[in-house]
């Protein structure tokens, strides 16, 4: 089992920056692929980013190439998504997932675990 807590949500001026991280536990978490999502109101969850299990290797979603940028500290078992020249169109709850596969998978279907996620909101 892994337990995935988010952490660094907030409310942002559009421009501006915020650093989400998630901690992960229960599980050698180089062995984890992660995966950021997030889920507007009103609409269905979407891929944002995802990692490899090393760190090396990372997809983004057209909408936040360039912008987001998604690391991985596996000494310190968290993953994090650095976001840059926020739009109001980004607020909505992001969640970290894990799978263990290798694929970096762009689907929610291919996440094993969740966390329970944060609110990031983006005033115009």
């Amino acid at each position: 089992q892994v337990h995935l807590v988010e952490s660094g949500g907030g409310v942002v001026q559009a421009g501006g920056s915020l650093r989400l991280s998630c901690a992960a536990s229960g599980r050698t978490f180089t062995t984890l692929t992660m995966g950021w999502f997030r889920q507007a109101p009103g609409r269905e969850r979407e891929f944002v980013a995802a990692i490899s299990r090393s760190g090396g290797l990372t997809y983004y979603a057209d909408s936040v190439k360039g912008r987001f940028t998604i690391s991985k500290d596996n000494a310190e078992n968290t993953v994090y998504l650095q976001m840059n020249s926020l739009k109001p169109e980004d607020t909505a709850v992001y969640n970290c997932a894990a799978r263990s596969g290798l694929a970096l998978g762009q689907r929610s279907s291919q996440y094993d675990y969740w966390g329970q996620g944060t609110q990031v909101t983006v005033s115009s």
